[in-house]
């Protein structure tokens, strides 16, 4: 088609579609995935809310990340779900528009959250005496609060910035979702300005709380090198060990995906790497908190011991 912007008034997925004989596996493996993201978030979010013990700063910005990770994933697997199962590889330009600016939400407020946790391990090894009073409540929805709102407003601009755009050419996108580079590319004329936008966008929003983990964590690894007790060393890294994992796997895809010039895209690779921090992130979260943190799993034994005798 050609014309202007409203000559495009749907988009259609490229996706898993030239891998036909294989929908009914990727059908099962992603809604199994799906099913383990949300209920291994929602348990994480049950424990830490039925246990007094962890209602701390530590456990409320991990009840916000479990939260952030079924919304996460809620914007793009149960689309994919309906595509692989009845063929309809469709989305209407609202739809796409929608489904973009609430994938850059919940990512970007991922983002900030966890730079916001880091600073909450820094204060509780660096000032272990005073930890409860500068980590008060106030501090902590503030923390939360801002992540949420500067989420949203990232990608409000993102997205109203690149739908105000002319799409007068192909409507097919060579992705899963409406990710930003692939729908970028179905964009009429230049996108200098646009790729400029979402490198210093992603400069914000990824580069810059990242620079804040990392001096986060160089605070914290001087302060455990100054404590004299092996196990003293072992017990407070093991409480960032969690939160460490988490940070490499997310950020590390992400300035990836998102710091680079159009020209030098490989659809292919991206999409493998939007499955990664889209899918599997969120459901290694809960598995790395559970595993490391004996808290969270004794927490979770209690849980069990009280719904057993109940029943």
């Amino acid at each position: 088609t050609t014309g202007n912007q409203t000559s495009t008034i749907m988009f259609v997925f490229v996706g898993f579609s030239h891998q036909k004989d294989m929908k009914v596996i990727f059908f099962i493996l992603f809604l199994c995935i799906y099913i383990i993201i949300v209920l291994g978030n929602l348990i994480s979010l049950l424990v830490i809310n039925m246990d007094p013990a962890l209602h701390n700063p530590m456990y409320f910005f991990l009840r916000n990340l479990s939260f952030l990770d079924i919304c996460y994933t809620s914007v793009t697997l149960p689309r994919m779900l309906v595509s692989l199962l009845s063929g309809d590889n469709s989305i209407s330009f609202a739809g796409c528009a929608a489904q973009m600016y609430f994938f850059l939400f919940f990512g970007a407020t991922e983002c900030l959250l966890l730079a916001a946790m880091a600073y909450d391990r820094y204060r509780a090894i660096c000032n272990p005496l005073h930890y409860m009073i500068i980590m008060n409540k106030k501090v902590c929805v503030q923390l939360a609060a801002s992540s949420w709102v500067c989420g949203n407003l990232v990608a409000l601009g993102h997205t109203t910035f690149i739908f105000s755009l002319p799409f007068c050419g192909p409507n097919m996108i060579n992705h899963f979702f409406c990710e930003i580079q692939p729908v970028l590319m179905l964009v009429c004329g230049d996108t200098y300005w646009n790729e400029i936008q979402i490198i210093l966008g992603a400069a914000f929003i990824i580069l810059m709380p990242f620079v804040l983990i990392l001096v986060s964590y160089g605070l914290i690894i001087s302060s455990i090198l100054k404590i004299k007790s092996a196990k003293g060393r072992y017990k407070a890294f093991s409480t960032c060990f969690s939160h460490i994992t988490v940070v490499t796997l997310f950020y590390g895809t992400g300035v990836f995906i998102y710091t680079r010039p159009k020209s030098s895209y490989s659809l292919g690779v991206d999409k493998v790497l939007s499955l990664f921090y889209s899918v599997v992130t969120p459901i290694l979260n809960p598995v790395i908190y559970s595993l490391r943190n004996k808290e969270l799993k004794g927490a979770f034994f209690k849980m069990r011991m009280k719904l057993f005798c109940s029943s």
